[in-house]
Order: structure tokens, then C-alpha cells, then sequence
């Protein structure tokens, strides 16, 4: 019976020494299968509730305290760290949310869509972060539900906030946010999300400028497992970006009473900005696959050095080879075999044959 060693291995426990569980945390997505969502331990609920002439901000730890800001004749934007089934399930209902919507919400690794139902206009996108220290892009899938009126935002990480930039802006009286409508203030949200790709792609082209530094002074195992690691990294920043131009799109064509038309050049531009950031990620893709093909190039080249130095060492040693086979042979007979000189004579060819072989290898340029 064959022992197959790779089935038993894996039981180890070894980690893995060149991220190649990052695969399956990339392709691993079945959205038949019902996610499994780890529940928020806490929540951070913050609301807007503003016009051109007044601005609140309220903070609390319960939705149901938010409720109050329902159909207060102002714009109200509740936003929501943390999420949690029974919190989402709660204040959808309360705005009438369709069930679909709440079932994206709650859903994880969803792709970036946009959809209108009953009166409301819903965005699904992720936001995107590089991790420093596993030089990697996260993700943060954020939902947003725009009515009349309203906006309501969830957010995974309640540690993380990325709309602080809205908040400094809506607590100036003649910003254009307080000025206009929900849809102003989602542009401001799908905008800000946007530019922060760019913010990623930036540090992702330091990473690869530097690798591709590595690759050309020394190519070695370590520079292919980080060229492949960068290419995952850039699959994810691909599969995030791509999408967000069909969701623009969608807004842009939209003939729902929520978006103005004096607004939709906001969205266009928003839509230039990710079609420059899917540009951008192919580009990257290009050079690292340029940069891959340069590695193994580097290898056979290197490996064609040391097969050329081989095979010269091993045709300057035929002749001493062939001549010292030839005096060794056991024959009574042998031309200068008890010449007083013999011995002097086949050294001498020993050395002037692959001497002279040199010379004429480094004429031809072989060297």
C-alpha cells in the first residue's frame, strides 16, 4: 500500500509560510449557502438631523431611540456601527424597509449593487482599508438606504468610521450638504468612499514599486510568493471596484423622485473617479504580471548562466580527459610511453589544447 504524505501533513498544524490561506479567504464566496454573520457585541448609533438653517447631532447606544427623527420635516441621516439582526430587522421596519433590502444588509461578501424598492434607492459597497502589518486590503461592506428625507447607513466596524469628513461638513451652515436634499448627502457618502480606493491603490503601488525594486537587484523565493501575494491583494481591489460602476450607472439613469436631476453631475463625476480607479487596477495588474514574467526570466537566465559555465569547464577538461584516457590504456605498445619525455609532453597537451580552446571561445564571443 502506498503512503501519500500530503493527506496526513495538514493535520500538523504547520502555518502556512507563504500566505496561501489568503486563497481561500478571497475565492471562498458561495452566495447560495446562508451567511453566517458574527453578531456586533455593541452598536454606536449616531444622527443627523439637519436644513440649511439648523443642524443636530445626537449620539446613542439603541436604535429605538432614533425613531423620533422619522418625519421631522428635516433631513435625518442615522447611522449605524455594529450590526446586528434584531437592531437592522427593527429600525427597517420602523422606515418600511422591504425585506429584500434588510436580507442584503444582513448578508456578507455581497457584491457591490444598487436597487429601488418601494420608494427607496439602496447602495451595497465596501469600503476599503490596507492593513500596514499583513499588507493586505480589508474590506468593510457598507449599506446605504436613501428615502425622502432620509438616509440611513450600516456599517460593520463600529471601531471604524469612515464618514467623520460628512460630520465636519455638515456642522457648517453654508456647506453645500445642508443645502441640498438626501441624494446630496448620499453622493457626499458613495463619494467619499470612492476617493478612499485611491487611498489603497496608493500604498498598493508602493508595495509593488518595491518588489519590483527586490526583483531586480535579487530575485529569490520570497520575491515570487509576495508577486503572488500582491496579485490576490489586487483581485480583491478588482472585485470591489469593478461593480461600483454598474451601481453609478444605475443611479445615474434612475428616474426615481429621490435623485434630483440638478445632482446627477455629482454622481457622474463620481463615476470618472472609479472608472480612473478600475484603469489604475488593471495597470497594476499588467505590471505584476510583467513583474512575474521578469522573475522567471531572471531564474532561466541565471540558470542558463550556470549551464553555460558547466559547459565550458566540462569542454575544457575533454581533452586532458581524452588524452589521459588514451596513455592509460593497458597496452604494451603506446607511442611515448617509455620516452624520457612522455610524461612532460602529454601534460604539455593537457594545457595547450583546452588553453587554446579558451581563446578561441572568447573570439567567437561564446564568454
Amino acid at each position: 500500500m502506498s503512503i501519500q504524505p500530503d493527506r496526513y501533513l495538514r493535520y500538523l498544524g504547520l502555518p502556512p509560510l507563504f500566505g496561501t490561506q489568503r486563497t481561500k479567504q478571497i475565492l471562498h464566496i458561495n452566495p447560495t449557502i446562508p451567511p453566517v454573520r458574527e453578531e456586533a457585541q455593541e452598536i454606536k448609533v449616531s444622527v443627523f438631523d439637519y436644513n440649511a438653517e439648523m443642524e443636530e447631532e445626537h449620539h446613542f447606544d439603541k436604535v429605538e431611540h432614533s425613531y423620533r427623527f422619522k418625519d421631522t420635516n428635516h433631513i435625518s441621516w442615522i447611522n449605524i456601527d455594529g450590526i446586528r439582526k434584531s437592531d437592522v430587522e427593527a429600525i427597517c421596519d420602523r422606515y418600511q424597509i422591504h425585506p429584500l433590502i434588510i436580507e442584503d444588509i444582513l448578508s456578507i461578501n455581497q457584491r457591490p449593487k444598487m436597487d429601488e424598492i418601494d420608494d427607496v434607492v439602496y447602495c451595497l459597497l465596501d469600503m476599503l482599508y490596507f492593513n500596514d502589518v499583513k499588507k493586505q486590503v480589508e474590506t468593510e461592506q457598507i449599506s446605504i438606504v436613501m428615502g425622502k428625507d432620509f438616509v440611513l447607513s450600516f456599517q460593520e466596524d463600529a471601531r471604524r468610521d469612515a464618514f467623520d469628513l460628512i460630520r465636519s461638513k455638515l456642522k457648517i451652515s453654508k456647506s453645500n450638504i445642508r443645502q441640498r436634499g438626501a441624494d446630496y448627502l448620499c453622493y457626499s457618502m458613495l463619494d467619499l468612499i470612492v476617493d478612499h480606493y485611491f487611498v489603497v491603490m496608493e500604498k498598493l503601488g508602493d508595495e509593488i514599486e518595491i518588489l519590483e525594486e527586490e526583483v531586480i537587484r535579487r530575485e529569490k523565493t520570497r520575491s515570487l510568493a509576495r508577486i503572488i501575494q500582491v496579485r490576490k491583494e489586487l483581485i480583491v481591489l478588482k472585485r470591489n471596484i469593478s461593480p461600483v460602476r454598474e451601481l453609478l450607472t444605475g443611479i445615474i439613469r434612475s428616474e426615481s423622485e429621490l435623485i434630483d436631476e440638478r445632482n446627477k453631475k455629482y454622481f457622474k463625476d463620481i463615476y470618472d473617479h472609479i472608472m480612473q480607479a478600475y484603469e489604475l487596477s488593471e495597470n497594476y495588474r499588467d505590471i505584476m504580471m510583467s513583474m512575474q514574467d521578469l522573475y522567471v526570466n531572471n531564474v532561466n537566465m541565471k540558470m542558463n548562466e550556470v549551464m553555460k559555465v558547466m559547459a565550458i569547464v566540462t569542454c575544457v577538461l575533454a581533452p586532458a580527459t581524452v588524452i589521459g584516457g588514451i596513455f592509460g590504456m593497458n597496452f604494451d605498445k603506446i607511442p611515448y610511453l617509455h620516452n624520457d619525455y612522455g610524461f612532460y609532453i602529454a601534460v604539455g597537451l593537457m594545457l595547450i589544447v583546452p588553453v587554446w580552446m579558451l581563446i578561441m571561445f572568447r573570439k567567437r564571443g561564446w564568454f
